[in-house]
């Protein structure tokens, strides 16, 4: 067992550092509102935490700690992220009501109407 132990530690150590890689991919996504990538990098994540868990063997703990902390860490600033950039997202967004009128007046005169046709595909207009 003590020839293994070596071994045991250093893939503790890949496994946290996959997991705190992991867990930054989801802070940012998560502060972007990106659901999916967010979602991907957590289950990522769970790979690099099991792997973590093999320090254990070794007597080491702390690859374990480190990135189960990372993933609570990232979703808890992920969150706070998110709701500061949507205040900054609406804050740009606000325009006075006259200015925005004028520029819906300006660009209904300077484009033209568009005709739009839906065409339905039948079967026979595969063949």
């Amino acid at each position: 067992m003590q020839d293994l132990t070596g071994f045991f530690l250093s893939v503790g150590m890949v496994g946290a550092g996959i997991a705190v890689l992991c867990a930054l991919i989801a802070l940012t996504a998560l502060a972007q509102g990106a659901a999916g990538v967010t979602g991907g990098a957590v289950a990522v994540w769970i790979g690099g935490a099991l792997l973590s868990l093999t320090s254990g063997f070794s007597g080491q703990w702390l690859p374990a700690i480190i990135a189960g902390g990372s993933l609570v860490a990232a979703l808890a600033l992920g969150g706070v992220a998110r709701v500061v950039l949507r205040s900054l997202q609406m804050r740009v967004k606000a325009v006075p009501v006259e200015a925005s009128e004028a520029a819906a007046t300006v660009t209904t005169i300077a484009q033209p109407a568009r005709q739009l046709s839906v065409r339905t595909v039948t079967p026979e207009s595969i063949r």
